[in-house]
C-alpha cells in the first residue's frame, strides 16, 4: 500500500461513480484489519504511528467512496474537472429556477404534509442527478458536465439539510 494512492487504488477498485457498497464495507474491514495498531503492539511507537497514519488514511478514503457526492467530486477532480464550488457557481437557468422555487415552497411550508411534498420532491431530483452523473463520468467520460452535476447535487443537499432542520423545527 502506498500513502500516495488514490482511493480507488486503494481500495482496489476500478475509478468509476458506480460503486458496490457491500464491496467497499468488505474492503474496508480487511484493510482496517490489516493495518489496525493493536497488530503493531510489540513493534514500538512508531509503528503504532505509521498504522494510526495508515488507519486515517483509509477511512478518509471509505467515507469519500462511500458518499455518492463525495465520490464524484473526487472522480472529477481526479479528471481534471475540480468542482471549484466556492468561486464557480454559474448553474443552468432552469435549475436555479427550480432550486428558487422549491427554497420559497420550504420557506412557506408549514406543515409536516408540505414538507413532506418538497422533500419528496427533493429526493427525486437527487435520484435523477445520481443517475445523470453516473451516465456523465462512467460512460461519456465528460468530466465538466459531471463537475456541473456535482455542483447540483451540492444544492440539493442542502435543500435536504434544510428540509430535515425544518422539519425538527416545526416537530418543536
Amino acid at each position: 500500500m502506498n500513502l500516495q494512492s488514490t482511493d480507488f487504488e486503494l481500495f482496489d477498485v476500478p475509478p468509476r461513480f458506480a460503486q458496490d457498497a457491500a464491496l467497499l464495507d468488505a474492503r474496508w474491514k480487511e484493510l482496517q484489519r490489516q493495518v489496525h495498531p493493536d497488530k503493531f503492539a510489540t513493534q514500538g511507537a512508531a509503528a503504532q504511528r505509521v498504522a494510526m497514519q495508515w488507519s486515517a488514511r483509509i477511512n478518509e478514503a471509505y467515507r469519500r467512496l462511500k458518499s455518492p457526492l463525495k465520490r464524484a467530486a473526487y472522480l472529477c477532480e481526479l479528471n481534471g474537472a475540480p468542482i471549484q464550488a466556492e468561486n464557480n457557481t454559474a448553474m443552468p437557468a432552469e435549475f436555479l429556477m427550480q432550486q428558487m422555487e422549491l427554497r420559497e415552497g420550504l420557506d412557506d411550508a408549514g406543515t409536516p404534509e408540505e414538507l413532506e411534498q418538497i422533500s419528496q420532491l427533493s429526493a427525486s431530483l437527487w435520484s435523477q442527478a445520481l443517475v445523470k452523473i453516473e451516465r456523465q463520468a462512467d460512460i461519456e467520460n465528460d468530466w465538466p458536465a459531471a463537475a456541473q452535476t456535482v455542483r447540483a447535487l451540492m444544492f440539493l443537499e442542502k435543500l435536504a439539510s434544510d428540509v430535515s432542520r425544518k422539519r425538527e423545527t416545526l416537530a418543536a
